[in-house]
Order: structure tokens, then sequence, then C-alpha cells
């Protein structure tokens, strides 16, 4: 059954009631919900208005007690490209007039360069994925095509991951804009330490089934059959008792942190915050990120991303 719906009361008294660039759907009786990202004309790139609506609806699933799946997946040929980085939308949004994001005008919004983007970032690039992180539901990334850079973020930011036969995984922020790693710096965790030098440095990606091997995704199903076969795992899980389920989820989840995982986050999105901070001062406030202008290639004309092949160069 699919439901246009509103979203939740928000923190803030102007923020959308309805979502514009999400879909709530809910299934069996609404003990499952999926979450599907429909800015297709973008690939799924991720504008501030997405990930304030993404915020809204997990809250939304985590506030309704007959739910007891979340399901976070993508509309059109990708699942998300990552950070929207220039669309009209994004332009409209940051942009004083008519259509800007409310967002933008408060929580560091207002400061200077490298202090806003601080705040910015830490607020709705990198708190809100550890706040999924922790959603009081068990989550299931539904991911398919690409998953490029901050996309990993959101798949991450999920419990359990699926994937359609086919699926790319890269992260390209490195070799593309110069930046050592997306926000929620999950890297190390997901790919271990060694591959996920080499993935930053190189560029190149993981298919479906090298994620499966690293542990890093759970099942790999074919693409036409994706979703239903992600609905059938979703049932399963959601047959086991809500308060065992929860106490999985929170036992997992306090041993990665015991291990070092939080405290590694939020040293590596100040790490990342310097990486911005130079490209601030090379660039005399005109990028924060490397341009073409300051020696990276153009991103808009790179090759495609090739596969991570063992016995190749």
């Amino acid at each position: 059954m699919f439901q246009e719906g509103l979203s939740p009361v928000s923190t803030d008294p102007r923020a959308t009631t309805e979502y514009k660039y999400l879909q709530y759907e809910t299934h069996d009786d609404g003990t499952i919900v999926r979450i599907v990202l429909d800015r297709v004309k973008y690939r799924n790139a991720q504008n501030r208005g997405l990930l304030v609506e993404l915020t809204a609806a997990f809250l939304r699933a985590e506030a309704d007690d007959d739910v007891r799946v979340v399901i976070l997946a993508g509309n059109g040929p990708v699942f998300s490209s990552g950070h929207d980085l220039g669309s009209p939308d994004y332009q409209a949004e940051r942009n004083p007039g008519p259509d800007q994001h409310w967002s933008y005008t408060c929580t560091g919004g207002t400061k200077d360069a490298v202090e806003s983007r601080f705040h910015q970032e830490w607020h709705y690039f990198y708190e809100n994925t550890r706040r999924w992180r922790d959603l009081r539901k068990i989550t299931i990334a539904e991911v398919h095509g690409n998953v490029f850079s901050a996309a990993l973020m959101l798949t991450w930011a999920c419990d359990l991951i699926v994937a359609a036969e086919g699926t790319q995984f890269a992260d390209v922020v490195a070799t593309r804009l110069g930046m050592c790693g997306v926000e929620y710096f999950g890297h190390p965790w997901e790919f271990g330490p060694r591959k996920a030098k080499e993935l930053l440095l190189t560029g190149d990606s993981l298919d479906a089934e090298d994620a499966r091997a690293l542990g890093m995704v759970s099942k790999v199903f074919p693409a036409d059959d994706l979703t239903e076969r992600t609905l059938e795992f979703a049932r399963r899980i959601a047959q086991v008792p809500t308060m065992a389920a929860l106490l999985v989820k929170e036992s997992v989840n306090q041993s990665q942190d015991a291990m070092g995982f939080s405290n590694a986050l939020d040293a590596c999105f100040t790490i990342h915050q310097l990486n911005h901070a130079q490209w601030t001062h090379l660039s005399g406030g005109k990028a924060v990120v490397g341009t073409p202008e300051l020696g990276m290639p153009d991103w808009k004309t790179a090759p495609p991303i090739r596969r991570a092949d063992p016995y190749t160069p």
C-alpha cells in the first residue's frame, strides 16, 4: 500500500508539512515503512530539503508504535549520487530569497564561511546521520545503481544493507574534490583500514558482491526483484519481538561504540572541516573544496568510476 502523508511536528514551524523530495509508504498493516528518495531528475542527490524531510520521515516512523522495520530506498536508476553540488534546487535553497530553506538562516548559517560550514555540516550531514544510525527501529538500506560518496552515509546509517546486483559503492571526494572523505567517516569500519585507504586514494568502487564479501552488504538480489525481496527480508526481521530487536541493535551498536566508533567519527568530522578550511584559505574564500582553478580535475568531466580490481594497478 502507498500512503502520502504529512511529516511530524518539526522543531521549526517553517519546515515543510508535506514531502517534496521523498515518498513514505506503509506495508503489512503499518509494521513496515519504506522511505523512498524521490529526486529522480538529480539522481537522488541530497539537497538540504531532502535531508530535512528524511529526518522528519525517520522520526515519524520511530514515533509510530506499529512500525517494526524501516526500509530506506531510492526511486530511479540509482539510489543516490551523493551531495547535491549545484542543482537549481540547491542554489535556490541556499541563497536569500523566497525559496531559501529556513535552515540556512540559523544553526550557524549566518556565521563566516568556515564557522558556518562547521555548524551546518554538523547539523545536516553528520549529527543527523548519527541520529538515523541510533533510530529506535530496525532499519534496512535497499540500494541499487550508484551509491556514491554521501550516499554511503545514508546507507551506513542503516542496520542492514541489501543491494541489487550491479550496485556500485564508492567515495570519490578525495580524487575529485580534494577532500578526505565524507562527513560521517565510517570507511575504516565498513571497508577495513587498508581497503578504506585504497578506495579513498583511488576513487575506485566495490560492486555488490565485493561489499557482501566484506560483510558490509547482507543480501544481493536481482535488480528486478529488489523491492519485493527486500520486503520479504524485512518481514523476517519484523517477526522478532520489538524489545528483543531493539536490544540486539543496542548491544551491537554499544559494542561498536566501546571500540571507539563514535569517538572516531567525532575526530574525523573535525578533520573533514580542517580540509574544507584549507580549500577556503587557498581559494581566498571562493571555494570550500578543490576546483580546477586550484589544480583539481573537473569532477563534471571525470572518467567513469572503475571497480577496484585486485589484479589491476
